[in-house]
């Protein structure tokens, strides 16, 4: 009996782990409301008498709000206990069952976006649609592997308008805007050296999963955005407050700011219109434009300008196809691929491939027969620096490699820079084998 009673014990405990009512620790919490949420991607909604200005509103911490509050439990050790919280609510993938729907409400709210992004705000949100392809092809599968319905891809619309180099005022980053310490609790690496909330494949892996643990502790898709703009803190001291209820009602009430009550709206506004752009006047380029590149393993350490000065690549090149590498230098200690222009691939392989010493061709070591040194060419080699590395004549290297003349190498190519050599055999024999 006094075992069955423990357990109760046990099981009403970690209950109250998972308990909506539970607050959630600020560190897994995303950027606050931003006042610049609609302005900066240039699309501030227009006030009317039906809506008196919105105070400005400065980006802030959750933690001193919680501190404030008597009735929000911050662990102090908040770091293990959001891993804890994300970690059981993935457990409970039960808890998306029946949840692949995403239900749009055209209510007085969103008809207010619909209106502004298809007169005042054309042109920005216009831009964001001939972004869409590039990301929304990316995005919906993941998205669909964890279960989540396609229109939630429209939050990083409203979050970033498709730019994956978006940066706040209040340093959220990247497609998603994560701030650092959410993107770390849900797997992105951000540090001195690299940040992959700017890298848009990984930072759409991690929203899913975000998004997800939302929407299992919250079940409505429409709490679970809002809590992803305002935090979960603020949604479950609303919740508090109100009792049961939907966005909806809460976006009626004090307890959200502004920038949280037009967040929602804004993503549903967009979602209408991306079911049918065309019929909203916008022209989407059905194509789908992803970066022709190829990877290379670089060793550690490696700074992209003196790689751009080695191969020839533009360092702007080398500098925009690899984002994450924010002092635009891979991390220490460990070996980093790189992405590079499609074709650049073999020639940078041949720039980073250890010279051999001199000393290893004319040092004195008899050749066994048939072997023969090679130089693989690297960018701005000439046929002259090579014979006088390896100490032969020009006309030694053109004869030994059949070329047409000596501008007649590129990078990548495997270059003979010595003659086959003669062998002794044991009978006394000399010649070539």
């Amino acid at each position: 009996m006094a075992i069955r009673v423990s357990f109760l014990a046990l099981v009403a405990g970690f209950s109250c782990i998972l308990h909506p009512s539970t607050s959630w620790p600020v560190c897994a919490e995303p950027h606050l409301p931003r006042s610049d949420f609609l302005e900066s991607s240039a699309v501030t909604p227009v006030e009317d008498s039906a809506r008196p200005p919105s105070p400005s509103i400065e980006a802030k911490s959750d933690t001193r709000e919680a501190a404030e509050d008597p009735s929000v439990w911050v662990p102090l050790d908040f770091d293990a206990w959001a891993y804890a919280f994300a970690e059981s609510s993935r457990a409970q993938t039960v808890g998306l069952v029946g949840a692949i729907t995403y239900d749009v409400v055209m209510n007085q709210q969103v008809k207010f976006f619909v209106d502004r992004f298809t007169t005042r705000h054309r042109d920005v949100v216009g831009l964001w649609f001939q972004r869409s392809p590039q990301y929304l092809g990316m995005i919906r599968p993941h998205f669909r592997s964890k279960g989540l319905p396609d229109e939630l891809a429209y939050t990083a619309m409203i979050e970033s308008g498709f730019n994956p180099r978006a940066v706040s005022r209040a340093g959220a980053k990247g497609l998603w805007q994560f701030m650092a310490g959410t993107a770390r609790l849900y797997g992105l690496r951000v540090d001195r050296w690299v940040d992959e909330r700017l890298d848009p494949e990984k930072s759409t892996v991690a929203a899913a999963a975000y998004l997800r643990d939302l929407h299992v502790r919250y079940g409505s898709w429409d709490l679970a955005q809002a809590a992803y703009n305002a935090g979960s803190v603020t949604v479950d001291r609303a919740l508090r407050a109100t009792g049961p209820a939907d966005f909806w009602t809460l976006a009626r009430t004090r307890f959200l700011k502004r920038e949280t009550k037009d967040f929602v709206p804004a993503i549903q506004a967009a979602v209408l219109i991306g079911r049918d752009p065309g019929q909203y006047g916008f022209e989407v380029s059905g194509t789908t434009m992803t970066p022709d590149l190829e990877r290379v393993v670089v060793p550690p350490g490696t700074d992209l300008r003196k790689l751009s000065a080695s191969t020839g690549i533009a360092v702007q090149t080398l500098r925009s196809l690899n984002p994450v590498l924010i002092r635009g230098v891979t991390p220490p200690g460990t070996k980093w691929e790189v992405r590079v222009p499609a074709g650049t691939r073999e020639g940078i392989l041949a720039v980073l491939a250890p010279r051999k010493k001199l000393a290893a061709v004319n040092g004195g070591r008899r050749h066994t027969a048939g072997e023969v040194d090679l130089h693989i060419v690297r960018p701005r080699d000439t046929v002259s620096a090579i014979a006088k590395l390896y100490g032969v004549s020009i006309g030694n290297v053109v004869r030994w490699n059949n070329l047409e003349n000596e501008d007649s190498i590129r990078p990548g190519d495997r270059l003979r820079v010595t003659a086959q050599s003669l062998s002794v055999e044991p009978d006394g024999q000399g010649g070539f084998r």
